[in-house]
């Protein structure tokens, strides 16, 4: 570990967009959250503790986004356990924004979605411990896919809530089969 001045966690996230009332519906819905104050040009979000988590910024002249353009690939969110992880799948599905990507990547099962300026995001349930997880960012396996491995979250969900045990579902080497 080093000895420099360390942050304690991530404060918020600032989006820009051309399409500030569905940005906000999105991220409100998406985050279960609420509007903790708004004008007709910038808005902050609150899910949790903190004053604000997510602000968006939206303003007619912003540029349409670009494809393969250097910049934040994505941003993830930590679920508690699968129950949540699922329940934020089906929530996402009956407002018909299904995930475009489910994937075990061996630390963590995840989900992707797009926002309505299409920024990816990420949902997610830890699979391992930190500990597990930097051993198993060691393998010869996790080198050889650092990606991880698709899964279907509907077969997942079905066989978890028909009782089997979330150790199974999250297990990477039972991941995709």
């Amino acid at each position: 570990m080093s000895n420099r001045v360390r942050p304690t966690g991530i404060g918020h996230i600032v989006l820009r967009t051309r399409k500030y009332e569905e940005m906000i519906s999105w991220w409100c819905t998406f985050l279960g959250g609420e509007v903790r104050m708004r004008t007709d040009y910038m808005a902050f979000l609150q899910f949790d503790e903190e004053h604000h988590r997510l602000a968006i910024v939206g303003f007619p002249h912003f540029a349409e986004p670009v494809a393969d353009a250097i910049g934040v690939d994505h941003f993830a969110f930590n679920f508690a356990n699968l129950d949540d992880l699922f329940a934020k799948y089906d929530e996402m599905c009956a407002l018909d924004c299904a995930p475009y990507w489910t994937i075990n990547h061996g630390m963590t099962l995840s989900a992707y979605y797009r926002d309505p300026d299409g920024n990816q995001v990420e949902t997610q349930v830890d699979t391992m411990t930190p500990e597990n997880a930097d051993a198993f960012m060691k393998t010869a396996e996790f080198f050889q896919n650092p990606i991880g491995i698709n899964v279907d979250f509907p077969t997942l969900i079905a066989r978890y809530r028909n009782g089997v045990p979330a150790e199974e579902i999250l297990d990477y080497a039972l991941a995709g089969k």
